[in-house]
């Protein structure tokens, strides 16, 4: 495009040498324009060039990247990152405004890092080791499969990376019309157990649940294959692939994990209401606001996805959710939400997602107390960071938990799954009580 020497050569007014707005306090003017623009702004950018925000994206990417890759797949990171930062040189920025986006990018990779670590920098959780079966062709593993629970990517056919690995496997394809989850798992189990082999399950967290009592009962180790949507306790026990399970099982190796369990008492509470058998939880057990929470986000999951449904729940829940009133422990309690876990979690908060170790032999309480702008103070406080310091939360790392008085109509969940509350029962645990396959780490 050509222009005419007496014409100006910017489109607009040339932007003030003095700091924009909002960058005072550490800016500069964004730099001027030497030729002509086809593009046209429709305003005048109010923010100034220090530090570069490109620049700072591209570090930032670059840095997590690597630290949470390593090897040949971090490689390609760096020289894309460089390319972002010697485009925004060459488009007119100052150097010093691309090295400190730089800077500050890579020092929010480390800060996020430190907040939330990568598995590398936990201990390896599950101990102690146990001996297991080595199963090098899968003779004697029965591996139920349940195509319904929402497999991720990497399990888009479960059942032939099960057959290439371990080809004398027996896979049974699980399907509604065969009968209930749990009446498929025990023939299962009761088959590997005849067998003298291994009992396998692919699933989310609640068809490994279902999983635990056959196992149990059978005595025979479980092998975990992730095929959920969230995959929380493979995740925490370091299987992330069908190919990680099957090298577990060829190898022979395996851990021992605590179980949780919840026990109805008998003689607590309105006649009638109690349950003959426990039932069991590998992740977390929860009374309260949660259980709403989990059927709001199986409603919405095949919708919208797994973490915008849960953004949604729990607004929901803020909305239209009442506290519970219950014993706990002998003292009666309002409260929002009661979350407990197998095996204490890392990270602060009403429902934390990652553990160190699945065999401590404890349970992770945390509370959420009801009362006089209950909802408000909680919400602020974790907006805040400062949830361990109101009044309304509670947290404790007990081995048994008693609860009583609950009314008519509570229900419960664990691992996911929703259940009718007893009138009264007892959260404690079983050590070491089951045999898991996962992958060897040094």
């Amino acid at each position: 495009m050509r222009r005419c020497a007496a014409s100006p050569p910017w489109p607009w007014p040339r932007p003030p040498s003095t700091p924009s707005v909002g960058t005072r306090s550490a800016s500069h003017a964004r730099p001027r324009r030497r030729r002509a623009l086809l593009r046209r702004l429709p305003r005048k950018p109010l923010t100034g060039p220090y530090p570069s925000a490109h620049a700072a994206s591209a570090a930032a990417f670059a840095t997590g990247a690597a630290l949470d890759v390593g090897g040949l797949g971090a490689r390609p990171s760096p020289p894309v990152a460089a390319t972002v930062a010697y485009s925004r040189v060459r488009g007119g920025r100052a150097p010093r405004d691309v090295l400190v986006g730089a800077a500050l990018g890579v020092g929010a990779a480390y800060a996020v890092r430190g907040m939330v670590p990568t598995r590398a920098q936990l201990p390896p959780p599950a101990r102690p080791r146990v001996d297991a079966p080595a199963l090098p062709e899968g003779e004697g593993l029965v591996v139920v499969v349940n195509p319904s629970s929402g497999a991720q990517p990497q399990l888009a056919d479960p059942v032939r990376q099960l057959k290439a690995a371990l080809p004398r496997a027996e896979v049974v394809l699980y399907e509604q019309e065969a009968g209930a989850l749990p009446k498929v798992l025990e023939e299962a189990a009761r088959d590997a157990a005849r067998r003298g082999g291994v009992l396998g399950v692919c699933g989310g967290d609640g068809t490994i649940n279902a999983a635990v009592a056959p196992a149990l009962r059978f005595d025979v180790p479980l092998m975990v294959l992730p095929g959920g949507t969230f995959n929380h306790f493979a995740a925490d026990l370091g299987v992330d692939t069908v190919a990680d399970a099957c090298a577990a099982v060829t190898q022979g190796s395996a851990v021992r994990v605590d179980v949780g369990r919840v026990k109805p008492l008998a003689g607590i509470g309105p006649a009638g209401r109690t349950h003959a058998e426990p039932s069991y939880f590998l992740n977390t057990f929860s009374l309260g606001s949660y259980p709403d929470l989990v059927r709001s986000r199986e409603h919405w999951s095949p919708k919208i996805g797994g973490p915008p449904a849960t953004l949604l729940g729990v607004l929901q829940i803020l909305r239209t959710g009442r506290p519970l009133r219950a014993v706990v422990n002998g003292r009666r309690r309002s409260i929002w939400l009661l979350f407990a876990g197998n095996g204490a979690y890392r990270s602060v908060g009403i429902a934390p997602v990652r553990r160190h170790d699945l065999a401590d032999g404890l349970l992770d309480v945390r509370i959420a107390h009801g009362g006089r702008f209950a909802r408000s103070r909680l919400l602020a406080a974790a907006l805040a960071g400062q949830l361990t310091r109101t009044r309304v939360y509670a947290a404790a790392r007990p081995q048994r938990l008693v609860i009583s008085a609950l009314p008519e109509g509570t229900q419960m969940a664990y691992d996911g799954e929703v259940a009718d509350a007893p009138a009264a029962l007892l959260i404690d645990k079983l050590p070491e009580a089951l045999t898991v396959y996962r992958p060897t780490c040094d």
